[in-house]
C-alpha cells in the first residue's frame, strides 16, 4: 500500500465544534466524522498535516489565542494515541514514523490572520511546531489577498513578502491555497525555496477561485513546489459548482439567515468538554423554505473520476514530481462518491493505477514529492525553530 502524506485535514475543528474539543474516541469510527484511527489505517495513512483552522473573521488578537488552543488539541490528540501518531517537525521525523508504524503528526495553521501581523508570533508558532502556514484563508489580511474576496492589495504587499522571506529562512512552508492567484504570483517570485498549496484544484478544470491557474501550476518547477490536490466537490466538479452558486441564490432570495458556523470556545479551566456547548453539523434541509427549492433541484455528485481530471492535468501541466493529495477531509460536508472519509485514499490510487500510471509516479503522489519539498525547505533555511 502507498503511504499517504496528506497536506490538509479539519479534525481538530470539527473536534473543537461538535465534541467540546475532547480528543477521546478516535480509537473507534465516528460519523458524521471523516476522520478516526481505524479509518485512517484502512487508507493507508502514513503522516496527516493537521489543520489548526481558525475563522479568518475573527479580530487578530482572538485568532492567536484559539490558534494556540487548537495547536494545543492536535497535541493532546498525539499524546493520547503514542501508539498509532506521534509528532513530526521535520521530512526525517516522518519517516521515522512512518517506519515505526505511526502516522506522523504535522501541524499547519490555516490563515494568516492568526499571526496578527506579528514576526514575533510567527517565530513563536514555528518553535510549537508550525510547518506550514497558509497566507490567508477567505478573508484578506492587512497584507495579502485571498481568492475569495475583491482585492484590495493587489496581492502581496511588502509587507507580505517580509513575511514570506522569514517563514523561509525559518523552514516555515509557505502554503498558498486559499490566495489570490496576484499573491500566487508574489509569493512565487519572492519565494527562494519550496512552497507548498496544502489543498487545492487545477482552474483549467474547474474554474473556481480557490483552484489554481496553470500559469501560476507552471512556476511550480522552478520553485520545488507541491501541489496537493483537493477533494472538495465544488473545487473538483463544475456541476456541484453551479449548483451551489445556485442553492446559495435561492438561499439568499428566500431571505434565510447565514449559515456560517459559529466558532464555540474552548472549555475554560475545570469545565469537562461535555459541558461545552457545541456547534452541531448544518444541514440546509432543515429549513422547510429550502424544501421545495432542493425538491426541483437535486444535488448532483462529484466522482472520483473528477479528482483523477484534477490530479491528472496538474501532472500534465506542473510535473509529477510536483504534485501531491490534500483532501481537506472534515473541513468540508462536499466530498465526492466514493471518497467518502479518509479510508478512501485507496480508491483514487487504484483510479490513477487503472489509467496506467507507474508504482514509481504513484509513491510520488502520495508521499515522495511533500517529504522531498519538506526537506528542501527544512536544508534552506538559516534559522530553523522546529523542537529539538
Amino acid at each position: 500500500m502507498n503511504l499517504i502524506i496528506d497536506g490538509h485535514n479539519d479534525l481538530p475543528m470539527r473536534l473543537r465544534e461538535w465534541h467540546g474539543s475532547s480528543v477521546s474516541g478516535l480509537n473507534r469510527e465516528r460519523p458524521p466524522l471523516h476522520t478516526d484511527l481505524p479509518r485512517l489505517r484502512a487508507g493507508g495513512m502514513g503522516g496527516q498535516f493537521w489543520s489548526v483552522y481558525v475563522p479568518s473573521d475573527l479580530s487578530e488578537a482572538a485568532a492567536v489565542t484559539s490558534t494556540l488552543e487548537q495547536i494545543d488539541l492536535v497535541q493532546r490528540m498525539v499524546a493520547a494515541y503514542p501508539d498509532d501518531l506521534a509528532i513530526a517537525y521535520t521530512s526525517a521525523d516522518v519517516e521515522r514514523a512512518m517506519e515505526s508504524g505511526r502516522i506522523a503528526s504535522l501541524i499547519g495553521v490555516e490563515g494568516g490572520h492568526c499571526l496578527a501581523g506579528s514576526l514575533g508570533v510567527l517565530r513563536s508558532l514555528a518553535r510549537l511546531g508550525v510547518r506550514y502556514v497558509t497566507l490567508t484563508h477567505n478573508h484578506h489580511t492587512g497584507w495579502a489577498d485571498s481568492a475569495t474576496q475583491d482585492p484590495v492589495h493587489g496581492g502581496l504587499t511588502a509587507e507580505g513578502r517580509a513575511i514570506v522571506r522569514e517563514m523561509q529562512r525559518l523552514g516555515v512552508l509557505v502554503d498558498l491555497s486559499h490566495v489570490s492567484a496576484a499573491t500566487m504570483r508574489h509569493a512565487l517570485d519572492e519565494a527562494t525555496a519550496p512552497v507548498i498549496f496544502s489543498h487545492s484544484g487545477a482552474r483549467a478544470v474547474t474554474d473556481h477561485p480557490r483552484n489554481v491557474p496553470d500559469d501560476v501550476l507552471s512556476l511550480l518547477p522552478g520553485n520545488g513546489g507541491v501541489i496537493q490536490l483537493t477533494f472538495v466537490s465544488f473545487f473538483v466538479s463544475a456541476a456541484v459548482r453551479d449548483w451551489q452558486h445556485a442553492a446559495d441564490a435561492e438561499w439568499e432570495r428566500l431571505g434565510l439567515p447565514p449559515y456560517g458556523e459559529d466558532w464555540p470556545r474552548a472549555p475554560h479551566p475545570g469545565e469537562e468538554p461535555s459541558h461545552v456547548p457545541v456547534t452541531p453539523p448544518h444541514d440546509p434541509a432543515a429549513e422547510p423554505a429550502f424544501r421545495s427549492w432542493l425538491a426541483t433541484h437535486p444535488k448532483p455528485s462529484a466522482t472520483v473520476a473528477d479528482v483523477v481530471a484534477h490530479v491528472e492535468h496538474a501532472r500534465e501541466v506542473a510535473g509529477v514530481d510536483h504534485i501531491g493529495i490534500g483532501g481537506d477531509f472534515d473541513g468540508t460536508p462536499e466530498v465526492p462518491d466514493g471518497l467518502a472519509d479518509v479510508s478512501c485514499y485507496p480508491r483514487l490510487l487504484a483510479a490513477l493505477r487503472d489509467r496506467g500510471w507507474a508504482e514509481a509516479d504513484l509513491e510520488k503522489l502520495a508521499n515522495r514529492n511533500i517529504l522531498r519539498a519538506m526537506r528542501d525547505a527544512e536544508e534552506h533555511a538559516t534559522e530553523p525553530l522546529w523542537p529539538r
